[in-house]
């Protein structure tokens, strides 16, 4: 039985190695350049030993690009502050993750990271938002809005690296995407103008 348990360790700390290496490669590197052959060398196992796990590059990538967004409890937010504290959080994950970077970057042409980038936003952007949202029926569109600023701007900062975006400072960033954020979650869902 110690021998099994030993060997089952040895297992999780060779993937947890393998999936260190690949989150690194991928964000250095992005999808298309990264090899599994560069990865395994920076794991120090054999390339065949990434296969065995992960039967791929996009199965390792799929593994490497499991992201928890850790939002925070908005229910105990006070609710003239929920779109500042959105931003300030997703502000955090950007800086504080690489490989967020290596997935958006990744999802503009790859169908694997776009649909990572999908079930983040089913699993944890929208029920958060839903969370909020006083009409039910808007929870997904709110939650689209929502996801569609924060992405945009990621990608404007941390993909294209555009100067105005990425000179800003942090303070500045929530004075002016919070009341956006805000407006989308806690709004009121907009008249419909007839022409």
């Amino acid at each position: 039985m110690s021998d099994e348990l030993s060997s089952l360790r040895r297992s999780d700390a060779t993937r947890a190695r393998i999936l260190a290496a690949a989150r690194l490669r991928f964000a250095t590197d992005g999808y298309e350049r990264a090899t599994i052959r560069a990865i395994a060398a920076d794991a120090g196992v054999d390339p065949a030993l990434v296969m065995r796990y992960y039967d791929n590059k996009e199965g390792l990538f799929a593994a490497a690009a499991e992201f928890d967004l850790r939002l925070p409890e908005l229910g105990g937010v006070a609710r003239r502050a929920i779109g500042a504290a959105l931003v300030e959080h997703f502000l955090s994950r950007w800086e504080d993750d690489d490989v967020l970077h290596a997935l958006l970057r990744t999802a503009t042409s790859n169908a694997s990271a776009a649909e990572r980038l999908r079930g983040i936003f089913a699993r944890q952007i929208r029920p958060a938002i839903a969370a909020l949202c006083a009409d039910p029926q808007t929870a997904s569109t709110r939650a689209g809005l929502v996801a569609s600023q924060m992405l945009g701007f990621a990608f404007c900062r941390y993909v294209v690296q555009l100067p105005p975006v990425v000179a800003m400072r942090r303070a500045d960033i929530v004075a002016w995407l919070a009341p956006t954020v805000q407006r989308y979650v806690c709004a009121a869902r907009p008249t419909q103008r007839t022409s």
